[in-house]
């Protein structure tokens, strides 16, 4: 059974950091391309980071480029997007998803910047 788990969401101040996890399970994890998406209320889902299966290629959306990073370590089939200087319209919901052949999608977890 093939399960995608966020965790490490939850309320911050505008400038503060989060740390987002993702474990993976069900599948061979390190031949799969991840990412993680985000969701806000009224807005389309939007691709905000990717990261190649072994690592070395990432990419990132304008919109957080040098505030957050991509990173997995494959022996714990985990991901996981360090958020740095997050601010109000960094608030969504965000899914990890993976894909190869197959793309699998997590629940997600909110993430709400305010003061």
């Amino acid at each position: 059974q093939v399960q995608l788990v966020e965790s490490g969401g939850g309320l911050v101040q505008p400038g503060g950091s989060l740390r987002l996890s993702c474990a993976a399970s069900g599948f061979t994890f390190s031949s799969y391309a991840m990412s993680w998406y985000r969701q806000a209320p009224g807005k389309e889902r939007e691709l905000v980071a990717s990261i190649s299966v072994f690592g070395s290629s990432t990419t990132y959306a304008d919109s957080v480029k040098g505030r957050f990073t991509i990173s997995r370590d494959n022996a714990k089939s985990t991901q996981y997007l360090q958020m740095n200087s997050l601010n109000p319209e960094d608030t969504a919901v965000y899914i990890c998803n993976a894909k190869r052949i197959f793309e699998y999608w997590g629940q997600g977890t909110q993430v709400t910047v305010s003061s």
